[in-house]
């Protein structure tokens, strides 16, 4: 008996682990709201598996008995479809002749999020019903509802499912197992299933519906199980294959859902077996996992012109429902840790985009129709530190050899078409000649260093700034040495050979012309290099990420950065000196706010140098004094206020994430 004994006090212990688990995720991020709009911004949206909608709780209890949205992705730059495009009502038939609606006024209601799952249970007098959203696959969340009879009496309720959308462009359409919904505005095709109920009835008017569900009857203490699938699926995925898996999981949905909880659980069990010991304590913990969300709510499968998976910068911004470059890259570095195969598809999402001549798109988006890919610059070269990244995680050789050849392209592309003088020195430029584009393409849009910069024509379709960065030939340096590593696990000699010498003159370069002795930083310089562009921004201490720099000139750098009057502000390690006139916190964008991934640059090129210490002190500020970073509940913010740590600009913001993510596991 004692083997026997063992194995259960076991089987307790494990359980007792995996409930402490997922208690310790419980609303990491608050999904509560009830949208008053189809263009409604201010609530937070829980999706997964790459799924093109998300929903949330509802806080209007006149919603309660289904989950907010779903939010559409599918469509324009993201609408909620509806308050509760799937609502739960019942009839209680228990006083013979008469019916009453019951009232969701009536109940109060418990809500938790978790990685896997929404949860809300509601209760009165009479029942507690439970409700639980979550996705199978990238095209289908099940919810899966119960219904128990807390009293001491018999009930006979007639259940339905009705919805009203905001959308003209949705319409709705009876079909025998539920509706059909399809939009005017997009070529992904709804549907709403009820599964293992009879129909009895489907009514539809103009934007609502209502399936009116055969009765039934509740002892006390006895429970209903009503279980719906809500899917929106591209025309290049199979209707077919996706209601056979639907059926197939409907046959065990708790059983799945179990599953899919501990695999959850597995995931963030591994990630988190990779922290930094500096940041062990449960507060952290909570970060890394609401990182990890952030980065899940803003994943999407291929659809449309998209032919890879990867992440928005932020589902909740309107403008930022596409992929971008640098995002991208920054992006599979963090995925690289807990999802390789998804970080593999973000770099090759942008490698979908690549012109012959080796150059690739800014942005590009599912929907030409909704917003056009940004083929009017590109974005700093950051993509071989990506993929070698990936390769450090995943020893995928055969994924090297792919993106290798690709990454090359796009290296000498910069030298080409992006090197005025052709002195072996880059300047950032456009396509189209313009300026702004130009700018655009530093990523630092409106950077006070490109305030007195004019245009250069080098060739047709290729134009610079009259300016060399500092940033851009650092990432060069950087890409070089990345590069040089791929070609030695590809047995590239001749590349390695080659490459090193150009990483060797470089260097030269960057240390020779950027770097100011007087007040020990690294500056742009006027196109013949004689003259500095002395705005001291975070472009100052790429060389350091880089390890471009010499030590004396690390050290300066280090000094400037550790200087409360500069950099070291409440949020520190800011795109802008504190001390400069143009200095604007807040509402300055790149003038002034802190962006994460500039900050973690920084903090990396200290680590370079051997300043440790000083970059621990720094990402403990950056943890605990940007607004709602270490609360629950809040979202990650695109940017921050240096000096308040008020967060600005979009929420839930994947590259503010990934960073925060790369700085918890010391990477």
């Amino acid at each position: 008996m004692k083997p026997y004994i063992n194995l259960v006090f076991a089987l307790i212990a494990w359980m007792s682990i995996q409930n402490s688990n997922i208690n310790a995720q419980v609303n990491i991020l608050d999904y509560a709201g009830t949208p008053d709009s189809a263009q409604h911004r201010n609530a937070l949206a829980f999706s997964d598996k790459g799924a093109w909608f998300a929903y949330g709780f509802p806080t209007d209890k006149n919603y309660y008995g289904g989950f907010s949205g779903p939010f559409l992705m599918t469509q324009e730059n993201g609408v909620w479809s509806s308050k509760s495009l799937t609502q739960l009502q019942l009839i209680d038939n228990s006083n013979g002749s008469t019916k009453n609606t019951i009232d969701w006024n009536s109940f109060t209601a418990t809500q938790k999020s978790y990685t896997s799952h929404l949860e809300q249970i509601f209760k009165n007098e009479q029942l507690e019903i439970s409700q639980t959203v979550f996705f199978t696959s990238p095209h289908t969340a099940f919810i899966n509802t119960k219904i128990k009879n807390i009293s001491t009496k018999k009930i006979e309720l007639t259940p339905s499912w009705k919805g009203t959308t905001y959308l003209e462009s949705l319409k709705f359409e009876k079909v025998k197992d539920g509706i059909l919904i399809r939009s005017t505005k997009s070529k992904a095709l709804g549907r709403i299933r009820a599964l293992n109920e009879i129909i009895l009835e489907t009514i539809i008017d103009q934007n609502n519906y209502q399936l009116n569900l055969k009765k039934f009857t509740l002892e006390a203490g006895k429970t209903k199980q009503l279980l719906t699938a809500q899917s929106f699926i591209f025309p290049n995925y199979s209707g077919g294959a996706e209601y056979q898996n639907i059926m197939v999981k409907s046959k065990n949905i708790e059983s799945f859902l179990r599953k899919y909880i501990l695999q959850k659980e597995d995931q963030l069990d591994r990630l988190t077996q990779k922290l930094d010991t500096t940041w062990t304590d449960s507060i952290y913990k909570n970060l890394l996992i609401k990182t990890l969300l952030t980065l899940q709510n803003n994943w999407r499968v291929p659809a449309g012109e998209l032919k890879h998976s990867g992440l928005f910068p932020s589902y909740h911004y309107e403008w930022f429902h596409g992929f971008w470059a640098w995002d991208s890259w920054k992006h599979a570095v963090a995925l690289a840790h807990f999802n390789p195969n998804l970080a593999k598809q973000q770099i090759s999402a942008m490698f979908d985009f690549q012109n012959d001549n080796g150059f690739i798109a800014d942005c590009v988006y599912r929907d030409t129709k909704t917003e056009k890919h940004n083929y009017r610059n590109t974005k700093p070269p950051l993509s071989a530190w990506a993929a070698w990244e990936v390769y450090k995680e995943t020893n995928d050789s055969e994924f090297l050899k792919e993106i290798y050849p690709k990454i090359v392209k796009q290296h000498y592309w910069w030298y080409k078409d992006r090197d005025h003088d052709k002195d072996g020195l880059c300047e950032y430029g456009s396509t189209d000649g313009t300026l702004v584009a130009a700018k655009w393409e530093s990523g630092m849009d409106n950077a006070v260093r490109f305030d007195e910069s004019k245009i250069l024509k080098n060739a047709e379709h290729a134009f610079s700034l009259d300016q060399e960065s500092v940033d851009l030939n650092a990432y060069l340096f950087a890409e070089k040495n990345y590069l040089i590593k791929m070609a030695t696990i590809l047995l590239l000699e001749k590349d390695e050979a080659k490459l090193s010498k150009e990483a060797d003159k470089l260097k030269e370069k960057i240390q020779e012309q950027f770097y100011d002795k007087k007040t020990g930083w690294f500056y742009d310089t006027s196109i013949d290099g004689k003259t500095f562009i002395t705005t001291m921004g975070c472009e100052g201490w790429i060389p350091l990420w880089a390890n471009v720099a010499t030590e004396e000139q690390a050290q300066s750098v280090h000094k400037n950065m550790l200087n409360e009057k500069l950099f070291n502000t409440k949020v520190p390690l800011q795109t802008l000196s504190a001390d400069h006139p143009k200095f604007k916190p807040e509402g300055g964008y790149w003038r002034g706010p802190n962006w994460l991934d500039q900050a973690y640059f920084g903090i990396k090129g200290l680590q370079n140098y051997g300043y440790s210490e000083d970059a621990k002190a720094i990402t403990k500020k950056l943890f605990h004094n940007a607004e709602g970073v270490l609360e629950k509940g809040k979202s990650i913010r695109e940017n921050y206020n240096p000096i308040t740590g008020k967060g600005l600009e979009s929420e839930n913001f994947s590259w503010s994430a990934a960073h925060y993510m790369l700085l918890l596991l010391g990477e």
